[in-house]
């Protein structure tokens, strides 16, 4: 499994999970790989408007100790209601990234080939898909209200 970010400056962190990730560890990769991406792109989350964060509604996302932890560093997670449509962005950049890695011409020969062409192909997505990514969120909304919570071309 992996866990990545993205921001409006471009690419953040990836993260290789061996096995099934839980609360405690999402709270450590918070703590090593997503304050490290904000601190990697000089992005500011100190002081009165903090950082807001989306993830979807998986209950490993949602325990007490993530809420403490993101109260802790001022970040706050974006309100999601449960059952609502994935809007978030970096579901079309997983999109994209599988894409990627099925243009190699021989499959990876293993675990490891694997992440090096997941971590590689990661690196080079510029940041202006990230940033037309977030932009394009209140079109996706707009359009999910459009569509009554129905089905949309994103």
């Amino acid at each position: 499994m992996v866990w990545g970010c993205i921001t409006g400056q471009g690419m953040g962190r990836l993260h290789h999970i061996e096995g099934i990730m839980c609360g405690l560890n999402y709270i450590e990769i918070l703590d090593k790989d997503y304050l490290s991406t904000l601190k990697d792109l000089k992005l500011r989350w100190t002081g009165k408007e903090g950082v807001i964060v989306q993830q979807d509604n998986d209950p490993k996302h949602t325990p007490k100790k993530a809420d403490k932890w993101f109260s802790d560093h001022n970040i706050i997670p974006l309100k999601w209601p449960a059952k609502s449509p994935d809007l978030n962005p970096i579901e079309h950049l997983w999109q994209q990234l599988k894409a990627k890695l099925q243009q190699y011409d021989t499959p990876p020969t293993g675990v490891h080939e694997l992440w090096e062409r997941v971590a590689k192909e990661w690196t080079e997505i510029p940041p202006e898909t990230c940033q037309k990514l977030i932009e394009s969120m209140p079109r996706r909304i707009q359009a999910v209200l459009k569509a009554k919570g129905g089905h949309t071309k994103y």
